[in-house]
């Protein structure tokens, strides 16, 4: 498409199906996390939340050349969010490795490409459904990165802090879940 014409009708199509089917592969890719977890005797629950886990809405997207038109398309799922109840803290780099190995088997079997950065796990804790923090990505604790300088970072392996982050809890609620 040339700078400053406005987007077709069927490329609008093309990018409506391109999101539903990033949507598609991403909600995969969590039934194939969610069953690796599942094996774990402290896992409780999972649960996907966030966009992969709603019916797409329509909004001007950050692209230049539909933004510039202010033509509305699907949202843009960005990656997984999963939360999982665990009863304890000690499996999280056992967690974090079936993980990496549930989405190595989906892109083995299916070809679906989706890395281990673009799965959020936050855990929460069963009794008091009290979010912990997410699992950390990197495959080291601490990773010396700069993320691994945020308070409270890594003094359980593998449990990453984020800074100013706080936990909605309505983002569980049946609706967004």
């Amino acid at each position: 498409m040339s700078a400053g014409k406005a987007p077709t009708a069927d490329r609008i199509a093309d990018e409506n199906e391109m999101m539903l089917r990033r949507q598609r592969e991403f909600r995969l890719a969590a039934e194939y996390v969610a069953s690796a977890f599942a094996e774990f005797e402290a896992v409780r629950k999972v649960v996907l939340f966030g966009s992969v886990a709603r019916p797409l809405k329509k909004e001007i997207p950050r692209f230049k050349k539909y933004r510039r038109a202010r033509q509305a398309i699907l949202r843009e799922c960005k990656d997984v969010d999963l939360a999982v109840w665990l009863s304890g803290l000690s499996l999280l780099q056992r967690l974090q490795r079936a993980k990496g190995r549930a989405l190595n088997g989906l892109f083995e079997e299916r070809e679906i490409g989706v890395v281990h950065h673009q799965v959020d796990v936050f855990l929460m804790e069963p009794a008091s459904d009290r979010y912990l923090s997410r699992l950390c990505t990197f495959g080291e604790c601490p990773k010396g990165k700069p993320e691994c300088y945020v308070k409270d970072c890594g003094a359980t392996s593998f449990l990453r802090q984020h800074g100013d982050f706080v936990f909605k809890r309505e983002a569980l609620s049946p609706a967004a879940s």
